[in-house]
């Protein structure tokens, strides 16, 4: 098959459109014939090497940690879906003609195929953060780094679970986050003042997914370490904030932002969608900090 792989560590110009062995799901798996496969921060740093000590990486090595198509292969053990039934879902080295998912949701029928391939890892980090911070039901909430992958999935989330939403991101993407049902406020210098003149009775719980330098901030306007979650800033802890990392419970997740495309409560956002030959114009694009919503690289989507 063809896939995306890199050799060494390195920017996105290490990326390489090559054949590779077809992969095949093993106990508890699917593999599909993938339409398109996002571009997640975590694959940039894989690929840059800055994971190096926690991920181990064996090259030449395949980009990718999420993916949308048509399941092909059916490991044992496995039941509830059958060949042809389009899927996203989460595995690894995703961004080739195939893939092996080990956690997967079918795609609602209120998604095109571009959105389920934007949702897997973005929605299941999302949930996974508010598992962290508790119920937020009749909360208000503030979502740092609104706009973004994860941001725009937490946004919608939060909504859907009844919570009032302070969004941060550029001024440029406030109509849009308005448009997902949060209040947009810019981020930077000056938040606690900004979040106290849209929500004066103060912010319940707080999820980062921007990494910015801004989580003490966050620290001090929630009040509470327990009820904030960070997945970008790696000094989390010396605050006594949940960094989220992985995710135990991502087939229950995937299943949940499922639920919530098919009764409309939740559409992945999709900015732009690389043929499978400009996959390191997609990691740039990724890297250079300016995405509202979900990157893509196209497979079958686009050829």
């Amino acid at each position: 098959m063809r896939a995306v792989r890199f050799h060494e560590f390195g920017d996105p110009h290490v990326l390489k459109v090559e054949d590779a062995p077809d992969p095949h799901a093993g106990p508890g798996e699917v593999r599909i014939r993938v339409q398109a496969a996002s571009v997640n921060p975590f694959d940039l740093k894989v690929r840059a090497g800055h994971l190096a000590q926690v991920v181990p990486t064996t090259f030449p090595a395949i980009t990718g940690t999420d993916a949308g198509g048509v399941v092909d292969e059916i490991g044992s053990d496995v039941t509830g879906v059958e060949a042809g039934d389009q899927v996203f879902g989460l595995g690894q080295g995703t961004t080739g003609e195939h893939a092996v998912l080990t956690a997967w949701a079918p795609v609602p029928s209120t998604w095109t195929a571009e959105q389920g391939a934007a949702a897997g890892l973005a929605s299941a980090t999302a949930l996974a953060c508010f598992d962290a911070v508790g119920d937020i039901s009749g909360r208000t909430v503030l979502i740092e780094g609104a706009a973004g992958g994860v941001g725009s999935a937490a946004v919608q989330i939060a909504v859907a679970r009844g919570a009032t939403v302070i969004g941060t991101a550029s001024e440029g993407n406030h109509e849009f986050l308005r448009e997902l049902g949060a209040i947009p406020i810019t981020y930077g210098p000056g938040l606690a003042e900004r979040v106290a003149a849209v929500a004066p009775n103060g912010i319940d719980a707080a999820v980062d997914t921007a990494g910015s330098g801004s989580l003490a901030d966050i620290v001090a306007i929630v009040g509470d370490t327990s009820r904030v979650a960070t997945i970008a800033d790696f000094g989390a802890a010396a605050l006594g904030v949940t960094l989220v990392t992985g995710n135990a419970n991502a087939a229950e997740h995937l299943a949940e932002a499922s639920r919530l495309g098919e009764n409309g409560s939740y559409t992945p956002s999709v900015q732009a969608t690389y043929p499978l030959e400009k996959a390191a114009d997609a990691h740039a694009h990724v890297e250079s900090g300016h995405t509202r919503g979900k990157v893509l690289i196209g497979v079958l989507i686009g050829h």
